[in-house]
């Protein structure tokens, strides 16, 4: 059976020392690749993840130290929510307050109870206590034990002019369906699909357009299980929208097209094969740097350029 919603989210930050330990410690989650920006491999490219490394677990970051500040606006990626156990939220902020976490008052969003807060580069980010997932797949570090432990994606939201073209593009090509209306956020989310199951857009017509810069969002990827479901998501972007994405790309761990949404996003849908563990053992994810089969010769030069990450 096809699994749609998120497969990652991909964003810029400043230092990556910061970066890593910021995601790692504070919040807990597992490095699970240490690798390069294909396009500009003297820059890290850094994921994040759960246990096993799941689609709609994994947050990456491009670490750009020199990188100015984004701007948040219209047309692009406003919030990025994480999962976590109901009963977690009080653990979180008592947290937040400990590390000096910038954040905001938990408050009810559909029903459900959102701790808001930013990282060190002011990217936008939030939890969401849920029923029911503790038995999910989980990653422990910098003591936050399992009944605290983040539990993959639940959703981002977008900041849109108008959402009915990028609603459409979710629905036909991504398989969400409208399951909510909030003040100025519309609920869109995929039936059976827990994890990275929600897309969140929010209506925001005046806004000046964003700014990319450290604290922004580059790009947001939806899961496609394979190559021949990659191929029918693009054959209705381009007979039902008029969308033409990028040729495929080989990111090593997933097979990647491109495209901007109707909204000004930039969309990606990524292929659940062939993982993480294509490289190095799943139980040393993280621990080497790894660099694609091109690269590899120039892997003392590159080295030589990166920051120290220890």
């Amino acid at each position: 059976m096809q699994i749609n919603g998120l497969h990652h989210v991909t964003a810029i930050s400043g230092p990556a020392r910061r970066n890593l330990d910021f995601y790692s410690r504070v919040l807990g989650l597992r490095l699970v690749k240490k690798t390069v920006n294909f396009d500009d491999p003297g820059t890290y490219h850094l994921y994040f993840g759960d246990a096993d490394a799941a689609p709609g677990s994994i947050l990456t970051f491009f670490p750009w130290e020199h990188a100015a500040p984004g701007r948040l606006g219209v047309g692009e990626t406003q919030e990025t929510v994480f999962r976590v156990p109901e009963g977690s939220i009080g653990f979180w902020a008592h947290r937040f307050v400990e590390q000096g976490v910038p954040h905001e008052a938990p408050l009810k969003r559909f029903g459900e109870t959102v701790l808001s807060f930013r990282d060190p580069d002011g990217m936008r980010l939030a939890l969401v206590g849920l029923a029911g997932v503790e038995a999910e797949p989980y990653w422990t570090d910098g003591g936050i034990g399992p009944e605290n432990a983040i539990r993959g994606f639940h959703s981002v939201s977008l900041l849109l002019a108008d959402a009915a073209p990028t609603a459409a593009i979710l629905n036909d090509v991504f398989g969400f369906a409208e399951a909510a209306r909030e003040d100025t956020l519309i609920r869109y989310a995929v039936k059976g699909t827990q994890i990275g199951g929600v897309i969140d857009l929010r209506v925001a017509g005046g806004f000046l357009p964003a700014r990319q810069g450290t604290g922004s969002v580059h790009h947001i990827a939806f899961r496609a299980a394979d190559d021949a479901a990659q191929q029918e998501m693009v054959r209705r972007l381009v007979q039902n929208h008029g969308i033409s994405p990028t040729e495929q790309r080989d990111r090593n761990y997933f097979r990647s097209v491109y495209f901007r949404e109707p909204g000004h996003v930039l969309f990606e849908i990524a292929t659940d094969i062939p993982g993480f563990a294509v490289d190095e053992p799943a139980a040393e994810l993280g621990r080497s740097l790894k660099l694609p089969a091109g690269l590899e010769a120039h892997r003392a030069q590159i080295e030589a350029v990166l920051p120290e990450l220890a």
